[in-house]
């Protein structure tokens, strides 16, 4: 075998489900941590969205409680901090430390005054309604804006316009010095270091050259630079510098981790559950406000769709490349010319389970800078109850035959095709 390509790709077949004897048998159908077992690599590719990154959290949970543990955590911006939360500490605590740097960011840097404590104070009491939830959500933005997040970042005391310097001083609004302490309370960079079979990779864009880059465990040591570089999203926040290079927020060039775990080699069968903060779908805007939304809404979505159709016709043109290749002797063939076809040869499977935050109606553009207790738990139980949607149907997680190549599922598409249907 090599890279993915076995004597006979027709003689494998796919997940338990798709065999269909269970339920042939009357045996209970297997359940999704079962049908996980079928696949050698289960990933968790999580999306950057600043505050809305609270929903992946609810996603893992639900996960976490089902039994299911992903061994590569692969993550952009507030992705790859969730990311490195995850693979930096023991399955146990991951709840708990998610939790615990949520509840810390989401608080404000520098106080929040007295006439704004006493509102948000007064939203806990009063019951609850879209006009509110906006309310909050621009207070948590204005927060952001004028104090910080604890933490996270602190405004600087002077503007950039003041320097000419190159400094971070000169290139950012805020300095996010306080988020390297907090990285190194809540993720244990050894664990992640260690090698013990648990794979984190986090994207970042080089200033200098504009290249992508992905700094990845499997292949080097990675420390708190690099996850915060992943999240240095200009001008906001200042390049990072790692090695002698500067790097900006990966999401300027992908915010979807997605290719790098599907382009790892050798090919494995994957189980790849990737998170979005984005929907890439959405009506025509009405306001200025809704074409800012929106704007965002598309650039940080990452055509993550078209990333998985062009995965799934180029699985089957690699299956079909084999199946031709297996019909041809091989002393039939040029010299040299199977060498060079091999590495395009694959009959690995991949199976992209699809989970995207629904924005409310009263979430504006500011969305992904709303941070507030109330918006944590908002975003957190709507992940949690989308992974519950999604786990209740096993069919999902059923390894795709081989001549299908890769699949995608996703629970919200399931609902609007059930509800055009009907319509």
């Amino acid at each position: 075998m090599k890279d993915g390509r076995v004597a006979s790709p027709r003689r494998r077949s796919g997940g338990r489900l798709s065999r269909g004897a269970s339920a042939r048998g009357g045996a209970p159908a297997p359940t999704p941590v079962e049908l996980a077992r079928d696949y050698q690599t289960v990933a968790l590719v999580l999306q950057g969205g600043g505050a809305l990154g609270s929903y992946q959290c609810g996603v893992y949970e639900s996960l976490h409680a089902a039994g299911l543990r992903p061994g590569w955590f692969a993550g952009t911006s507030i992705g790859a901090i969730n990311a490195a939360i995850l693979a930096g500490n023991a399955p146990e605590q991951r709840v708990e430390r998610l939790r615990g740097f949520w509840e810390t960011i989401c608080e404000p840097a520098g106080g929040i005054g007295p006439a704004a404590a006493m509102a948000r104070s007064a939203l806990a009491w009063l019951p609850a309604s879209p006009a509110l939830a906006a309310w909050a959500n621009a207070l948590g933005a204005i927060g952001a804006l004028a104090w910080g997040q604890r933490g996270f970042f602190d405004v600087r005391p002077q503007p950039p316009f003041l320097f000419d310097d190159g400094s971070p001083r000169a290139t950012s609004f805020y300095d996010t010095t306080p988020l390297k302490a907090t990285l190194e309370r809540f993720v244990d960079f050894d664990r992640i270091n260690a090698g013990d079979g648990v794979r984190l990779s986090v994207g970042a864009t080089n200033v200098a050259n504009g290249n992508f880059r992905y700094f990845d465990s499997a292949h080097e040591r990675i420390r708190p630079e690099h996850v915060m570089a992943s999240g240095a999203l200009p001008p906001a926040f200042p390049a990072v510098e790692i090695d002698g290079e500067h790097y900006w927020d990966g999401g300027l060039v992908s915010n979807t981790p997605l290719d790098h775990v599907l382009a790892g080699t050798p090919r494995r069968d994957s189980l790849v559950f990737q998170v979005d903060l984005w929907s890439a779908r959405g009506g025509l805007p009405d306001t200025l406000m809704d074409v800012l939304e929106r704007q965002k809404d598309i650039q940080f979505s990452s055509r993550t769709r078209f990333g998985t159709d062009t995965l799934a016709r180029l699985q089957k043109l690699r299956h079909a490349l084999g199946e031709l290749l297996d019909l041809v002797p091989e002393d039939r063939l040029r010299p040299g010319l199977l060498q060079t076809l091999e590495p395009w040869i694959c009959d690995r499977v991949f199976n992209v389970v699809h989970l995207i935050y629904q924005a409310k109606p009263y979430e504006e553009q500011f969305k992904d800078y709303a941070f507030g207790l109330g918006t944590l738990r908002e975003h957190w139980a709507a992940g949690f109850a989308d992974m519950e949607r999604t786990l209740a149907h096993p069919e999902f997680f059923a390894k795709p035959a081989p001549e299908v190549g890769a699949v995608t599922h996703d629970v919200h598409r399931l609902v609007a095709a059930k509800r055009d249907g009907a319509g």
